[in-house]
């Protein structure tokens, strides 16, 4: 154990995978220090009442079913510490130009009714993709966010892969996102159940994997819904700091790291800007991949192989993300049967190709597709009785060469241009909601600048810590190795979406690494 003045582990930057992996190393008996950047815990999971008196506003992340689905963060019991999950009563609507909406349902079978509604037998396949994911879904889940090879997810999903059709199965998996809604579904409502959940992160949806995510995230709502922290998404991430301090572990906030202390790639502890020093056994970065080589960790520290990999390291799109206060529920002019908490803004699988073609040619898209969320529908809390606390955001190209629009905007997100893209961002939902301007009482806009200020992990507003896209996933992330949180310094450990399995809300970058911290000390490799 650690010493007077030094540590076991330090762990750098609070955000949801620095504080579950040191929540895990406290569990395990280590002594833990985490220092955050910031003044507050969170990372891109904090929440503030910035945009008008008795709102409140998630800043980055909203909705979090992979927190729910994942076998990580159910595990720590952060119940326990405050957390309360809240549901909207319904969990995704998409309107569509005919007035009416692609809806999916807490109840299986309201979703199933409501895809018959657009074309019989679309419930009928929907029906069928849920089965399988009953069977298989939590196998397979585990399987996702362990470290490579997945031993023990890898086998139980082989185990159950007979009873959902064997390689058949394994076919529909590595389907694109537009093959497995269009040979589905009759109707585009059900393809854009799939599709639209697929655009969360940045795959192709003509490429393997995008059907993948779009099942992943379509059938953890069917299962386990798109639950919100009661109070706001900052709520979980103060239950993660709560219970880690509950337990003897320490979080330094307006704290920043300067420097890794590495000595024949090994590491010793960190230096902080101010010039502390802070011996530690092992380091754990829930930091950007770009941020630890090369910054963090200098250059001559690292082999050459690490250099070459990250100058091929790839970012997913940037985001423009825009906040209302509104004095009224939202003024839908067709309403959905049930509220959802989340909506989707896209209205076609035509529309959702081109816009997505349109960021990865480098072009603004014309017509965003939108992830919404009706937060005070999801949660009473968020604001008062009757309006609603609501955001958007959109995903923007990481480097701009033209506008597909009429704004001519450049791509530098000054505020001019932030304002500019709001503007058509909101044109998109007057479009199924035309009195919303009327209901307005506050906007706040965040561009990709904004959103790095707030939170370094989020690269020119990538929130996904890297493209999502094969050739930077699993042994290729974030440069080709071995899909582990290990990094070629003894003792250093990446612990940020940038690191296997990626994106999304589920702990697991956090846990791998502190699995391996341990897995090191237990034979002798730190």
């Amino acid at each position: 154990m650690a010493g007077p003045g030094s540590k076991d582990a330090v762990v750098i930057g609070a955000g949801p995978n620095g504080l579950v992996a040191a929540n895990l190393l406290v569990d395990a008996g280590w002594d833990v220090l985490v220092l955050e950047t910031q003044p507050e815990v969170g990372g891109a999971v904090r929440t503030d009442t910035d945009v008008a008196e008795g709102f409140v506003h998630d800043a980055f992340s909203a909705f979090y079913p992979l927190s729910a689905a994942s076998p990580v963060i159910p595990s720590l019991h952060l119940e326990e510490h405050g957390l309360r999950w809240a549901h909207a009563p319904a969990i995704l609507g998409n309107p569509l130009p005919d007035g009416s909406w692609a809806m999916l349902h807490r109840d299986v079978e309201d979703t199933v009714a409501g895809l018959d509604a657009h074309a019989a037998g679309d419930g009928d396949a929907w029906r069928q993709l849920y089965d399988d994911w009953v069977t298989i879904g939590p196998s397979l889940v585990q399987a996702l966010l362990t470290p490579f090879p997945p031993v023990k997810g890898g086998l139980a999903t082989l185990a159950r892969l007979p009873r959902v059709g064997g390689l058949d199965y394994v076919r529909t998996l590595l389907e694109p996102a537009s093959t497995m809604g269009g040979k589905r579904f009759a109707a585009e409502a059900g393809q854009l159940l799939i599709a639209g959940n697929a655009l969360h992160a940045d795959i192709p949806m003509d490429a393997s994997g995008s059907g993948l995510l779009g099942l992943l995230l379509a059938m953890s709502g069917q299962t386990v819904g798109f639950p919100v922290p009661e109070g706001g998404s900052g709520r979980l991430t103060q239950a993660m700091a709560a219970r880690l301090r509950s337990k003897g572990g320490q979080i330094r906030t307006s704290t920043r790291v300067a420097r890794v202390l590495v000595d024949r790639r090994r590491v010793h502890g960190v230096v902080t800007a101010d010039g502390e020093r802070i011996e530690a056994r092992a380091v754990v970065a829930d930091v950007a991949a770009t941020a630890l080589y090369g910054e963090l960790v200098d250059w001559s520290e690292l082999p050459s192989r690490v250099r070459r990999g990250m100058e091929r390291y790839e970012h997913d799109p940037g985001t423009i993300k825009v906040d209302w206060a509104l004095s009224s529920t939202v003024p839908w002019e067709n309403p959905p049967p049930v509220a959802p908490g989340t909506v989707h803004v896209i209205d076609s699988m035509d529309q959702l190709s081109r816009t997505q073609t349109q960021i990865t040619s480098h072009s603004v898209p014309s017509d965003p597709f939108l992830l919404v969320g009706q937060m005070t529908t999801s949660d009473p809390t968020r604001s008062p009785a009757g309006t609603e606390a609501l955001w958007a955001y959109t995903h923007v190209p990481q480097v701009t060469h033209r506008d597909a629009g009429p704004d001519d905007i450049t791509g530098r997100w000054d505020r001019d241009e932030c304002e500019r893209m709001a503007d058509r961002m909101q044109a998109r939902l007057e479009k199924y909601a035309p009195d919303l301007a009327s209901r307005i009482i506050a906007r706040r806009v965040m561009g990709p600048h904004e959103m790095q200020a707030r939170d370094e992990n989020l690269v020119q507003g990538a929130l996904g810590g890297g493209t999502a896209n094969f050739h930077q996933q699993v042994i290729f992330r974030p440069i080709a190795g071995l899909g582990r949180a290990d990094t070629p310094v003894r003792g250093l450990f990446l612990g940020s979406a940038s690191a296997h399995p990626g994106g999304g809300v589920h702990g697991a970058p956090g846990a791998n690494a502190a699995r391996a911290v341990v897995a090191a000390a237990r034979t002798g490799r730190l």
